[in-house]
């Protein structure tokens, strides 16, 4: 049987293709980084909650350490560490208690920029956070807008707790590898 190649008109669609894709996609294959570091204002009672539980196991108290709790979150999210630092966007998804044991807590969120420099744009992030660590890393599985499809991986470490008001400083960290700045 002969060798068959190509037709140089296949072969160049081909390329063509191959230098589109490159030049939409200016990370891909080079392992550049680029890192982000926000934080979460997270408010589990009161009027003002940012985080209320909407579903759970019948018969079962609701909360993060019982199996079947689901959670829906809109976080504030800042530059800073204070309430008063400038506004980046919101943290909007969903917690569920995802270990028998109430151990793990599933992450559903996505990162809605409204800041100027990344306005518009999205980040998806997913994972199991260990809730009894104070640092906890889960997936960056996509993105939009400036991070169109963005992967990495961000960590959760917890930064401030008042067990009284349940206010929680979460300051997120995070890595991503082979994004697209799609503008």
């Amino acid at each position: 049987m002969a060798l068959t190649f190509p037709k140089p008109s296949k072969l160049i669609s081909f390329s063509l293709l191959l230098l589109i894709n490159l030049a939409l996609n200016p990370w891909e294959g080079s392992g550049e980084q680029q890192n982000l570091v926000f934080f979460l204002q997270d408010v589990s009672i009161g009027p003002n909650a940012t985080v209320a539980p909407v579903a759970g196991v019948k018969g079962k108290e609701w909360s993060y350490n019982t199996f079947g709790t689901i959670y829906a979150v809109d976080d504030l999210v800042t530059a800073g560490p204070n309430r008063n630092s400038a506004p980046v966007g919101r943290a909007q998804g969903l917690l569920a208690t995802g270990a028998l044991d109430g151990s793990n807590v599933n992450i559903f969120l996505s990162i809605v920029f409204t800041n100027l420099q990344y306005n518009g744009s999205t980040l998806q992030i997913q994972g199991v956070s260990r809730q009894s660590e104070n640092y906890r890393e889960v997936s960056v599985v996509s993105g939009t807008g400036r991070f169109r499809f963005a992967r990495g991986y961000a960590a959760l470490e917890t930064y401030y707790y008042d067990p009284n008001t349940t206010y929680s400083i979460v300051r997120l960290s995070i890595t991503l590898l082979n994004s697209s700045d799609g503008h």
